[in-house]
C-alpha cells in the first residue's frame, strides 16, 4: 500500500500558503485531501505547526478523533466529529500563518491513530502528544510556505 498522504489544492508541498488562508487574508483553514489510510485506523489526527516562530515552535491548529473515513477537510471547516485543542493563539480553531517577519515554513502533520483519543476539548499539544503516544500506525505532512510583505 502506498503512504498515507496529506496535501491541499490551495498549495503544493513546499509553496506558498495563498493569503487568504493567512492573518493577512480570511484567516481560515485551507482545504485538506487525505489518502491512503493505513488499515486500522481508528481516528486521525492533524497538528499545525510553525518552527520558525522567534519565541520557538508555534502550535496553529490541533484537531483529533477525525473520522478514518474523511477524505478531506474542506475549507473554512473542521470535522464535526473531531476535537480541537488550544493553540498558541489561545484559541480551539484555526490560527493562520502570521509570520512578524521573514519566510515560514507550516507543517500539517497527519496521523493515523488505532483507537480514538480520550482527550476533552482544548488540551494542548503536549497532551495530544502523550495521548497519541504507541498508537501511531502512520504520518504523512505537508509543508506550505508564508512570508509577509
Amino acid at each position: 500500500m502506498e503512504a498515507m498522504k496529506i496535501s491541499s489544492p490551495a498549495f503544493a508541498h513546499n509553496q506558498q500558503i495563498p493569503s487568504r488562508y493567512t492573518c493577512d487574508g480570511d484567516d481560515i483553514n485551507p482545504p485538506l485531501h487525505i489518502e491512503n489510510i493505513p488499515a486500522g485506523t481508528k481516528s486521525l489526527a492533524l497538528i499545525v505547526e510553525d518552527p520558525d516562530a522567534p519565541s520557538g515552535l508555534w502550535v496553529h491548529w490541533l484537531l483529533w478523533n477525525i473520522a478514518p473515513h474523511q477524505a478531506e477537510i474542506g475549507e473554512n471547516s473542521s470535522p464535526k466529529e473531531a476535537m480541537a485543542g488550544r493553540n498558541d493563539f489561545r484559541r480551539t480553531a484555526y490560527g493562520g500563518p502570521c509570520p512578524p517577519s521573514g519566510s515560514h515554513r507550516y507543517i500539517f502533520r497527519l496521523f493515523a491513530l488505532d483507537r480514538l483519543l480520550p482527550l476533552a476539548g482544548g488540551s494542548s499539544k503536549q497532551q495530544l502528544e502523550a495521548a497519541m503516544e504507541g498508537h501511531v500506525l502512520g504520518s504523512a505532512q505537508l509543508i506550505g510556505l508564508y512570508s509577509r510583505q
